[in-house]
């Protein structure tokens, strides 16, 4: 017979990886669970779980009570094997926050990027600033990534324009990737907002759902499959564009190198914030933004149902144009105005979808806890990265 020495390597590299999946998907477990999940005997289990022991990275976290006998002793992954860091770059602020191997955050810290000379500092300045507060060295850090509004290419990583963040141009992230000395990747920011809610809220398991966050701009995330679909490049879900019946085309986006596109015209001139807060004033409702808007809307019963009803009409423009060409079957409304209109809204939208459509979806609010989604997404995001190169190591 042939030999093959690397055979029981390759089986304990597979059989390390199954259990240590295992306690990173399940949390802590008995030599016995993952013996019975992972399908090994009582024995490899056993030899399995001293070498990630011994590799630093399982260790006993209590006993569970069983039948005769002495209780069994649980194994998890130790939080400190690897760390984590998840951005939200906006305008006005940059939230970070560094997690441990479990997602737990364990600090979060915010920083003005108008008090630095270029993205790349300000990048790494809220960074180093969430890694003290964690009292972690930032070559701890396993996974970092950033969301930003606006269309992020997804062969170069750059982000290809953002009206918010004119200073972030092709070349800030290998920028980016060089000054901190690992790999970074920049994600769209509502692509975020529904990792998230598929991990944690209305979409939680779904496997194809469209998020569409309405707050200060629009936009709008398609999952399918499990995966995020972002297009050839990275404009997938830029629903600000789509032209809709009544309202002006926007103008020619075409634009020189240096000069952003225009926002006018499309559905993002009827559901944008300031649309919508305009809306609400015009409704009777002396608001200052969308958010209060609708919140006042909803809180004013029979008086609010007018203005309510006209979102939700202009809402369902663009989820119709999504539903009849993807039929995803559940739609998410996320952002500042889908939080605030809660049931009251969705079902409104969910109807009016109903009446000029073929396909009706279920419409449902965001269920997301976290008050930062976004930022709870790029932690998962990174999460998922740290994870898969521990598995691999």
């Amino acid at each position: 017979m042939e030999r093959r020495p690397g055979v029981p390597r390759l089986l304990r590299e597979i059989n390390d990886r199954a259990a240590l999946e295992l306690l990173l998907a399940t949390g802590p477990m008995t030599r016995g669970q993952i013996g019975d999940l992972t399908g090994l005997s009582k024995v490899t289990a056993s030899q399995t779980l001293a070498r990630l022991e011994g590799r630093g990275l399982v260790e006993v976290v209590g006993t569970q009570a069983g039948g005769r006998g002495p209780n069994a002793a649980l194994y998890s992954v130790i939080p400190s094997s690897a760390y984590v860091a998840g951005l939200e770059v906006g305008p006005e602020l940059i939230s970070t926050a560094v997690a441990d191997i479990h997602g737990r955050t364990i600090s979060e810290v915010t920083v003005d990027p108008k008090a630095h000379p270029d993205p790349v500092s300000a990048v790494h300045d809220a960074i180093a600033k969430a890694c003290r507060s964690a009292k972690v060295g930032l070559a701890r850090l396993r996974g970092i990534v950033i969301g930003t509004p606006g269309v992020v290419d997804p062969r170069s990583g750059d982000v290809r324009f953002s009206f918010d963040l004119p200073g972030w141009h092709e070349g800030i992230h290998e920028a980016l990737a060089a000054d901190l000395r690992h790999e970074v990747t920049i994600e769209n920011d509502v692509n975020l907002a529904a990792i998230a809610e598929r991990a944690d809220g209305a979409a939680h398991g779904v496997d194809d759902f469209v998020l569409l966050w309405a707050s200060r701009g629009l936009g709008l995330a398609v999952m399918l499959g499990g995966r995020l679909h972002r297009g050839r490049s990275g404009s997938a879900g830029e629903i600000g564009y789509l032209p809709v019946p009544g309202v002006p085309l926007p103008e020619d986006i075409r634009t020189p190198p240096g000069r952003l596109p225009s926002l006018a015209g499309g559905l993002q001139s009827l559901v944008s914030a300031e649309a919508v807060a305009e809306l609400a004033r015009s409704h009777g409702f002396a608001v200052g933004g969308a958010g209060e808007g609708v919140e006042v809307a909803v809180a004013a019963g029979e008086r609010g149902e007018p203005l309510l009803d006209e979102i939700a009409q202009r809402l369902a423009l663009g989820v119709a144009a999504v539903c009849v060409i993807l039929d995803p079957g559940l739609v998410v409304l996320a952002g500042e105005v889908g939080h605030a209109g809660g049931s009251a809204l969705t079902s409104r939208v969910e109807e009016a979808v109903a009446r000029i459509c073929p396909v009706r979806p279920q419409v449902v609010t965001t269920t997301v806890t976290d008050r930062n989604p976004v930022l709870r997404g790029a932690v998962l995001a990174a999460l998922d990265q740290a994870r898969e190169e521990l598995l691999s190591a």
